[in-house]
């Protein structure tokens, strides 16, 4: 057979985590094209001689079902291109026919299947957000299409101008709206880069996707000192809310979702040191004598792989997920308890510690690169460079600065 179909570990493209892509090589009339598994891992648990993941990788609930999953594909992909041999037809066919016929024409291919298998993969990788992102955008996709799947190129322009007039007609946000248009935008690219679709068809070089202004969101050093100042017992279910609003402004705005994750391993030397959940951002802060107080309450007789905050129970990601999801919606209530508490007429959110952290930084004439340092913000390419020069001693001075103003 000229044709050939293997699994492989992409080593030219790694991941800023430093895994590599699983890809499917094919190789046919000398010619070499690849094919996403949607799966990666970093290259000492790659297994060349059987082309699989190492059992030994823990980055996967279940290695043997992620390795099933892989092999099954392949399996697919090699009875087709049998069955092209035998009927004469590959030889027919050039090497993007093949891998075309390998993905499912294009035609064939319906948006809802492709996404869920994207869910699949989000799942099996332990990205259990992106998962929760792309099955609230097929959610809404689906209301309104009827809960009727239906083929990529009747993804159109006209289809989109349609879902955003009957989202808005809901009285929804624009805001909410783009969030879901960025997500079916990215799931459409995809679908591109992995032949399933031509890349003629793309709507979005038509439609633009909207968005206003936010609220701000920021509040001020005198709203914060009062949330500081209140005094709260143990029992009062406003409590933890007002240590973790106050950890995450301590942290330089952490989210709630990092705050979840912290644990007592990630406390180091006197410093919290975590990678954050969203961008992968290394933040490595100290812990300030506020911070340490507050810490103090949540850390007594706990060990080094234990949870700094009670939050998480579950050993499974994907329950993690949703008990982080659902303590976040009932912290969120809490806030706006406290706000009415403390006297703050402004929207108590998650968001308005990071913002006001921001703000509050801003207006005590810190850098902005400092700032976007801080943050992690990584869309201003020109500061990073600059940003690399500053070394802990000055993050850890700015910080100061601000948190000792209360």
């Amino acid at each position: 057979m000229k044709t050939h179909f293997k699994l492989h570990l992409d080593k030219r493209r790694p991941k800023k985590s430093g895994e590599y892509p699983i890809i499917y090589r094919l190789t046919h009339k000398r010619r070499t094209t690849s094919i996403s598994s949607g799966f990666e891992v970093p290259e000492k648990f790659w297994d060349i001689k059987k082309g699989q993941i190492k059992t030994s990788f823990k980055g996967f609930d279940n290695i043997s079902r992620v390795n099933n999953i892989l092999f099954k594909k392949r399996s697919e992909a090699l009875a087709l291109i049998t069955k092209l041999e035998e009927s004469g037809e590959l030889d027919q066919l050039g090497i993007a026919k093949v891998k075309q016929r390998i993905l499912g024409a294009y035609s064939k291919v319906t948006f809802y299947s492709y996404t869920k298998d994207l869910i699949n993969r989000f799942i099996s990788n332990g990205r259990i957000g992106n998962a929760r992102s792309y099955k609230n955008v097929l959610r809404e996709v689906k209301n309104h299409t009827n809960d009727v799947d239906f083929p990529f190129e009747e993804l159109t322009y006209d289809f989109l101008v349609k879902f955003e007039e009957s989202y808005l007609a809901r009285g929804l946000e624009l805001n909410g709206l783009a969030v879901y248009m960025r997500t079916i935008r990215a799931i459409f690219n995809k679908a591109i880069k992995e032949g399933v679709v031509e890349p003629n068809r793309y709507p979005f070089s038509q439609y633009t996707i909207k968005t206003t202004p936010t609220k701000k969101r920021a509040i001020s050093f005198a709203q914060i000192e009062k949330i500081v100042g209140v005094e709260l017992s143990k029992d009062d279910v406003l409590f933890d809310a007002r240590n973790y609003f106050l950890i995450s402004f301590y942290l330089m705005g952490a989210s709630f979702a990092d705050l979840a994750h912290l644990k007592m391993n990630n406390r180091i030397d006197g410093r919290i040191q975590y990678r954050r959940r969203k961008t992968g951002k290394h933040y490595d802060i100290k812990i300030s004598k506020q911070l340490d107080v507050i810490l103090e309450v949540y850390t007594q007789g706990k060990k080094a792989d234990d949870y700094i905050l009670p939050i998480i129970k579950s050993e499974d990601p994907e329950k993690q997920n949703e008990e982080v999801h659902y303590a976040l919606i009932a912290y969120n209530k809490r806030l706006k308890r406290l706000a009415d508490k403390v006297g703050i007429e402004e929207h108590l959110t998650s968001y308005v510690s990071r913002h006001s952290f921001a703000s509050l930084a801003n207006n005590k004439s810190i850098p902005l690169t400092a700032i976007s340092e801080m943050l992690g913000h990584q869309s201003i390419k020109t500061t990073q460079v600059y940003l690399a020069s500053l070394g802990s001693e000055k993050i850890d001075d700015f910080n100061e600065r601000i948190i000792n103003d209360l």
